[in-house]
């Protein structure tokens, strides 16, 4: 299980910004990748439980976030997820595979953004009309393709939080269909 750090703390702010602004408590939401399940836990102040799905490839962490009273499903990003969802939250591994990182919960492959290239392919048909992205990035993952991909699915992107760290900057990126 990833436990939280600054990433998770800076996308968990970044999220209650976002829902604080809204006033509908219906909304569907999916925080993918729950690790310690600390995005729907901060979602739960603002939205009923019964609205957030957390999902992970970590059967330890969907215990552990379960027992926390949310509805959990096993999925490899959106292998099983089913449905459309009005948020999307989503602290990926996004590092570069290294010789001494090859976790699969820091390492987002060789380049670092192999698997968020992944995700946002398959967010597209899981995305509402107006729905949101909300997803965290560091300056340590190469952003060429991942800019590419998103013009090519006709996505919006602005960087709405960022935290320096001594050896990288985090990015929480709101991404909207345009």
């Amino acid at each position: 299980m990833y436990n939280p750090e600054e990433d998770s703390y800076l996308l968990s702010e970044a999220i209650e910004k976002h829902l604080s602004n809204l006033n509908n408590k219906n909304i569907k939401t999916l925080d993918l990748g729950t690790g310690s399940g600390i995005q729907a836990e901060t979602m739960s102040h603002f939205i009923e439980k019964k609205n957030i799905l957390c999902s992970d490839i970590d059967d330890f962490s969907l215990n552990h976030v379960k027992n926390k009273g949310f509805k959990v499903l096993t999925s490899n990003l959106f292998s099983k997820i089913q449905g459309k969802f009005d948020l999307i939250t989503f602290n990926p591994p996004y590092l570069p595979e290294n010789k001494h990182d090859k976790g699969i919960d820091t390492s987002g492959g060789k380049k670092g953004d192999e698997v968020i290239l992944k995700f946002l392919k398959q967010a597209k048909s899981h995305l509402n009309e107006n729905g949101v992205i909300l997803l965290l990035l560091s300056s340590l993952t190469p952003k060429k393709r991942i800019l590419e991909l998103l013009d090519k699915l006709k996505y919006k992107a602005e960087i709405i939080a960022e935290k320096k760290l001594f050896f990288e900057q985090l990015e929480v990126w709101q991404i909207r269909p345009s």
